[in-house]
């Protein structure tokens, strides 16, 4: 497996114990519908949190969250849709980044909250 591959998915891992230690329910990793996916789908209280997770070697080219374009947030809203109905949920829904920078074998989170807003069209 290539290394950026083993980079995120330490950097998944990593959001995963992150978030669990802030009190977050873990419903799904890797969840895919087609050819768009998931990260990580949480529940904090009664939210569903759609986390992408961006992990990055450097920030040479900026920062890892800067990565989460408008291509991206529009696949991501697509994919949670598609997991609210399928499970017929009535929850609101946020979407946050968890950015991972490792620095040697340390590492740096950012947990961006409310991150982007679902584009009205």
């Amino acid at each position: 497996m290539a290394d950026f591959h083993e980079t995120g998915k330490k950097g998944e891992q990593i959001a995963v114990k992150y978030l669990s230690g802030k009190g977050f329910h873990i419903l799904e990793q890797n969840w895919r519908s087609g050819s768009n996916e998931i990260d990580i789908i949480a529940q904090q209280n009664d939210i569903i949190v759609i986390v992408e997770v961006k992990t990055r070697r450097t920030n040479y080219f900026g920062e890892p969250e800067e990565f989460v374009n408008k291509t991206k947030q529009k696949l991501l809203v697509k994919a949670a849709n598609t997991y609210v109905l399928k499970n017929n949920l009535e929850n609101e829904v946020r979407f946050d980044i968890v950015s991972v920078l490792f620095k040697g074998n340390e590492y740096a989170i950012n947990h961006i909250e409310d991150a982007f807003y679902p584009a009205i069209s």
